[in-house]
């Protein structure tokens, strides 16, 4: 990941009157969660400059460092909150990192490639889990995990304890969990409104067929 650098400055605001007079004059207040000396700082960030680094971001936990007046601060960006109409951000939570220390962090998984059971057998690709846990350095935090599912075949499994994702990382996510599956046409999910699979006859139209051609035999009889 490549580094995102954020100027940022200790804000005195605080209260809603005074953030909103601190939104409108370009600046988006946030905080910093303190390793160190514990605690929070309140900090504000040039709202334009911020946009800017976060532009084509995709990662919800970012590694950042924050220029406070000259000193750099790593740090996680951990929550950003964003208006309801304009979705803009207006406003940012931190936490203070050691570029030295495993952090954990959730990471977004996407699968690639049409599994063997899909392309040959007409099976349908299910992802069960969308994000995985891992601990990992603050420097290489993964925006997402690309995970190749070419090789499932049908009624084939992928876990989380096959996912190869090199020494870097360690999955704290539980191994025995599925990440996706191919399912066999059979067990594809019903038609919308529970409607039959094509070609079945309805039982109850059926079980009413029968009847009908038994009362016809005996009225012959009679």
């Amino acid at each position: 990941m490549d580094q995102i650098r954020i100027k940022a400055e200790p804000r005195t605001e605080q209260g809603t009157g005074a953030v909103r007079r601190l939104r409108r004059t370009g600046m988006i207040p946030g905080s910093v969660m303190k390793m160190k000396k514990g605690g929070t700082e309140l900090i504000k960030l040039p709202a334009h400059d911020f946009m800017m680094a976060m532009r084509g971001r995709s990662g919800k936990q970012l590694l950042v460092t924050l220029d406070m007046n000259g000193t750099d601060v790593p740090a996680l960006m951990r929550e950003m909150q964003n208006d309801v109409l304009a979705g803009t951000p207006i406003h940012v939570d931190f936490s203070e990192v050691s570029l030295s220390e495993k952090v954990r962090v959730t990471v977004p998984v996407f699968l690639t490639g049409e599994p063997v059971g899909v392309k040959l057998g007409g099976g349908v690709l299910e992802q069960v889990l969308r994000t995985i846990d891992v601990d990992c350095l603050p420097t290489d935090i993964a925006e997402k995990f690309d995970v190749d599912v070419s090789s499932l075949g049908l009624d084939q499994t992928m876990f989380v304890r096959d996912l190869k994702l090199g020494d870097k990382y360690t999955v704290v996510t539980r191994g025995e969990f599925a990440l996706a599956v191919v399912k066999a046409p059979d067990d594809a999910p019903a038609a919308p409104g529970g409607a039959p699979a094509e070609g079945k006859a309805p039982e109850v139209i059926k079980k009413g067929k029968e009847e009908a051609a038994a009362g016809a035999k005996k009225e012959e009889k009679k």
